[in-house]
């Protein structure tokens, strides 16, 4: 029987969740507007018990959205 690869070795790198307030941390936010963003849909998150986990990847991609030229 072959041995099992882990998922690094094979090219997919593991999934790093954050905390809401790391999130908050992050964008200079405050916790609720975080908790807005995933209710909203806007965020994607993962319920975990009664608090949430956010994707690292996510919250990088929804700030590259969020950029506008205010010039």
């Amino acid at each position: 029987m072959p041995a099992k690869k882990d998922k690094e070795a094979q090219g997919v790198a593991p999934v790093q969740f954050l905390t809401v307030a790391e999130v908050a941390a992050m964008m200079r936010v405050s916790k609720m507007t975080v908790y807005r963003l995933v209710h909203n849909g806007e965020l994607p998150a993962v319920r975990v018990g009664k608090s949430f986990r956010v994707p690292e990847k996510a919250v990088h991609s929804y700030l590259e959205g969020a950029y506008f030229d205010a010039g």
